[in-house]
């Protein structure tokens, strides 16, 4: 599935007030059927604002309120040291996180997804502004970046049964949706579904998790 992921506009605010603590909170992973994000990627603080927007799924092997994330973790590295060179002449997605491969002390992100160009673009130094590489954009975001991380929240269905969804909202649960504060969107790219014992997971990126915040 192609998976679009946004961060809620408010989660900042939500951390700075001391609203969530990732590593002890409980955070879970909610299966929507549909959702019309309208302006809520801005306006949504609680999950209360996401659920007047959409529908939570219902099928077989699905518990509602979403599944808890386990092994959550949350690890800090600085740009010289990101995993990701940008290479020459390779695909990469809306979201992708890379460093130059003669590093300089800042990272990128892709903002218009494509294939790079043939050639080591000239690579800007201050946070916001962005390079055309090719087909892709990428822009500069930091010096660091700190990468949430979790393991994969998943559903099995039963035999027979079936689970469908087309977004998923990570949140921390507190008990009151009024109060549960929304920390990012995955847009699946249409329903998706599993049938008669196969599993529904979302599957975090092996390198970026759940979502990447910058520093610098």
């Amino acid at each position: 599935m192609a998976v679009t992921v946004y961060t809620y506009g408010q989660l900042q605010k939500s951390l700075l007030a001391g609203l969530i603590n990732f590593t002890s909170d409980t955070i879970k992973a909610m299966l929507l059927s549909s959702y019309t994000i309208g302006t809520t990627l801005d306006t949504a603080q609680f999950l209360n604002i996401v659920t007047a927007a959409g529908t939570e799924a219902t099928g077989s092997g699905y518990t509602a309120g979403g599944a808890t994330l386990a092994s959550k973790t949350v690890t800090y590295t600085a740009a010289n040291s990101w995993s990701i060179q940008r290479a020459n002449s390779t695909a990469y997605a809306l979201g992708d996180v890379v460093r130059p491969a003669s590093a300089n002390g800042y990272v990128y992100q892709a903002v218009v997804a494509g294939t790079s160009g043939g050639s080591v673009p000239t690579y800007p130094t201050v946070v916001g502004t962005t390079v055309t590489d090719g087909g892709v954009t990428w822009a500069c975001q930091g010096s660091g970046v700190l990468v949430v991380d979790a393991a994969d929240p998943s559903w099995t269905t039963s035999n027979p049964g079936t689970l469908a969804g087309s977004h998923i909202v990570f949140y921390k649960d507190t008990g009151t949706p009024s109060t549960s504060p929304v920390i990012a969107l995955w847009d699946l790219g249409g329903t998706q579904t599993a049938t008669n014992g196969g599993a529904f997971t979302a599957t975090l990126d092996s390198t970026e998790g759940l979502l990447v915040v910058f520093a610098g």
